[in-house]
């Protein structure tokens, strides 16, 4: 009995002993923490499963919001694909990338074949997936010894077809939150969204007025290229700078010839943009939120973009929300309005201004201003990330008019518009 407690006695200490150790060692080695952290994550397939409909309402300005849950899923998203024209929702006929590497099809997760650079650390991870005839490409967040950076790789061969250089700042303070991003189609080019993946570092921030990185820039591909590239004639993607000044695009799409973009200011400041080539949106020098670095913190930015030579976004949410995805409105709300009409959702919010939401944008008939701007509230556990679109980016709806939309670690939601007024 003696030998049995001591033996007890023994096992907790070496227990107790072998958490401090894990516990010192990983203080003092955070990096490898974070790198077998990362390893791991990736080699985790995501849970996903039906739902059945349970419905939830809420009564917007002018019409009813309904939705329900049809399915769960244990990640984020990065992209969400109803490429079949079913006009019937599926939940099989999907295609769901999620950030951590995988792709689920009719509901089963494939781990993806990416680079041994595809990096979760720092919060990275694939940012969106794009295609041209079929074939798939991701932006994902990639490191080496010493050096962050992002990179276009084929998910036909992971191989890596464009990079940016190396973040200046290698500390805790890279963030690939903060790179975005979505992409839109328009006249053969692909519009593609790169943010500035930091909170609190200016050397990254500045980036974004930096004609030599690709960093806080709206870029352009030419799909010509990309053609180049699924013919096996070059290796390297060529794109352009479209627009510069942008903080973390995180959304993208196109009325007609225009092309809009919603990004994340810093402690407020959410812009929505039209975006014009060549030119300037402002940021770290102008915003209408205010800073997070430490030495600065809640310090105002100049505010005035034209007197300091930026364009003026069309509108600026004040407090943030955490805009993410932007889309054109459903069929129903554009018959209804007979203007001009965006959507969008939110990943979060504050207690002046709670997120987690669908946001309605309605223009004017230049739409070079915003008439309208209409917050429904869904729920505090929905951080709303991607619509479902399709290849291009383009809203799906089946055939009662549903739209459908992600939420972080959550699953999908099917939202139906209702009971006009």
């Amino acid at each position: 009995m003696k030998k049995k407690y001591l033996f007890k006695i023994f096992f907790i200490i070496i227990w107790f002993l072998t958490l401090v150790f894990a516990s010192f060692w990983g203080y003092e080695n955070p990096e490898k923490v974070e790198i077998l952290k990362s390893y791991f994550k990736k080699n985790i397939p995501p849970r996903i499963n039906k739902e059945k409909n349970v419905y939830e309402k809420v009564i917007a300005n002018s019409f009813t919001v309904k939705f329900s849950k049809v399915v769960s899923l244990s990640e984020k998203t990065a992209f969400i694909i109803s490429d079949k024209n079913f006009s019937k929702f599926d939940e099989s006929s999907l295609k769901i990338y999620t950030q951590n590497g995988y792709v689920i099809d009719e509901l089963n997760p494939r781990k993806l074949k990416l680079p041994s650079t595809f990096t979760l650390r720092r919060n990275g991870g694939i940012k969106t997936v794009f295609f041209h005839n079929d074939k798939g490409f991701a932006l994902i967040s990639s490191s080496k010894v010493n050096c962050f950076y992002a990179s276009i790789v084929s998910l036909e061969n992971g191989n890596e077809i464009f990079r940016t250089k190396c973040l200046p700042d290698i500390k805790k303070v890279v963030d690939f939150n903060g790179l975005g991003s979505s992409y839109t189609h328009l006249n053969n080019k692909i519009y593609l969204s790169l943010g500035t993946p930091e909170q609190r570092s200016m050397k990254i921030a500045i980036l974004a007025q930096d004609k030599n990185s690709m960093f806080g820039k709206i870029i352009e591909i030419d799909t010509n290229d990309l053609e180049k590239l699924n013919l096996s004639q070059t290796n390297n993607l060529k794109s352009k700078i479209f627009t510069m000044g942008h903080r973390t695009p995180q959304g993208l799409t196109t009325i007609n010839n225009f092309i809009f973009n919603v990004e994340h200011g810093p402690k407020g400041g959410d812009e929505l943009n039209k975006l014009v080539k060549d030119k300037n949106y402002g940021w770290p020098l102008v915003s209408y939120g205010t800073q997070y670095l430490y030495s600065n913190e809640g310090k105002s930015f100049k505010v005035n973009h034209e007197n300091n030579n930026f364009e003026e976004p069309l509108f600026a949410f004040v407090p943030s929300i955490g805009i993410s995805a932007l889309n054109t409105c459903p069929n129903k709300l554009r018959d209804y309005y007979n203007k001009p009409c965006l959507i969008a959702l939110s990943l979060s919010g504050n207690n002046l201004m709670p997120g987690k939401s669908l946001i309605i944008f309605l223009l004017n008939e230049s739409m070079n201003s915003v008439n309208s701007i209409e917050k429904i509230y869904l729920g505090e556990d929905l951080r709303l990330r991607h619509f479902v679109t399709n290849s291009k980016n383009e809203l799906y709806e089946d055939d009662n008019g549903h739209i459908y939309v992600s939420a972080d670690k959550v699953g999908i939601y099917k939202i139906g518009f209702e009971k006009f007024r």
